[in-house]
């Protein structure tokens, strides 16, 4: 496969799956219910919405702080407006491009701060896997708060050959591929080993961090802020605004992996939430309707402060102001 195909299809594919995910949706909508749907979106309360970005917005500036941290024992004090800045940037770029936000990142801090890029990328990536480790965790006590009621949605949803299939796959899966990752000279495999080798490098460089204090206090105020934005959102809809912190918890972190799967989780984050707020039994329509209030919120803020990022950032370098 050539590069030139291999990158259209890294593109198409997510945003046709998105695309998918609404059609199928929407095709499976009464006009009753997209009578509902179009109504929640009217009657919503969007000053919930309005400190809900706030609240995000404060997270990416969290965020610019605990960047400073990983460049410092580097030799880079960089300016906070500019790690914002290249925040910004980095998100609107994974709307249009999955992946590509880290290194317009890389780019923006070597260009304004005389990082090089390499150094700059290199904490970006152990930023990265501290992220998915603050998800895992949230993942765990999603898990732990709504086993029963999850225990007994698979078990009553799925049959029970095709469970027993899916628990031999997991138990293969678990034997198999450590076994692969031993012996195994594939490229997916050096992959893989690479990435272990990334994991162990990034934790280590946090380990050997200078501010590791206010490193930590800064990843648990980020994440902290990703779930009170969600939480302050679902209050915009009076029939999410009192659903228990363990649905409120588990939706997060459902609507958190599918920034994965299609450009900043187009199609499927709203889809996602909708599940599995049906599971404790919000109805298919304000599901909907919440998922898309919560993602066209947070994507616009991201379009609003990436598009103003890109063009403050040569205006702010060029007079050479301090933040």
């Amino acid at each position: 496969m050539s590069r030139s195909l291999s990158k259209f299809l890294q593109i198409a594919v997510p945003l046709g799956l998105g695309i998918f995910l609404i059609w199928y949706i929407y095709q499976s909508f009464t006009p009753q219910q997209l009578t509902e749907t179009k109504k929640h979106f009217t009657d919503a309360n969007y000053g919930f919405v309005l400190l809900s970005i706030a609240l995000s917005v404060l997270s990416h500036i969290s965020r610019s702080y605990r960047w400073s941290f990983m460049l410092e024992p580097l030799g880079y004090r960089t300016k906070i407006a500019n790690n914002f800045m290249a925040v910004s940037v980095a998100y609107l770029m994974n709307i249009f491009i999955p992946k590509s936000g880290e290194f317009s990142r890389g780019i923006i801090l070597d260009k304004y701060e005389g990082v090089p890029f390499q150094k700059g990328f290199g904490t970006i990536i152990s930023e990265r896997i501290v992220d998915l480790i603050f998800l895992l965790l949230f993942t765990a006590l999603a898990l732990f708060i709504k086993f029963d009621v999850l225990y007994q949605y698979i078990v009553g949803s799925i049959p029970s050959s095709l469970l027993y299939i899916l628990i031999f796959g997991i138990v293969l899966g678990a034997i198999s591929i450590p076994l692969y990752v031993k012996f195994s000279k594939s490229n997916v495999n050096k992959k893989l080993k690479n990435f272990v080798i990334g994991l162990k490098e990034g934790i280590f460089s946090i380990l050997k961090m200078r501010r590791k204090a206010a490193f930590l206090f800064h990843s648990f105020l980020i994440w902290g802020l990703y779930l009170l934005s969600f939480y302050t959102a679902l209050h915009a809809l009076p029939e999410t605004a009192n659903i228990s912190i363990g649905t409120i918890i588990i939706a997060f972190v459902v609507g958190s992996f599918t920034f994965a799967f299609t450009n900043s989780g187009f199609g499927t984050y709203p889809a996602a939430i909708a599940g599995i707020l049906a599971i404790f039994g919000v109805a298919k329509t304000v599901g909907v309707a919440v998922g898309w209030i919560v993602w066209i919120s947070n994507i616009s803020a991201i379009i609003f402060f990436g598009v103003l990022s890109l063009v403050l950032l040569p205006i702010y370098n060029r007079k050479g102001l301090q933040l």
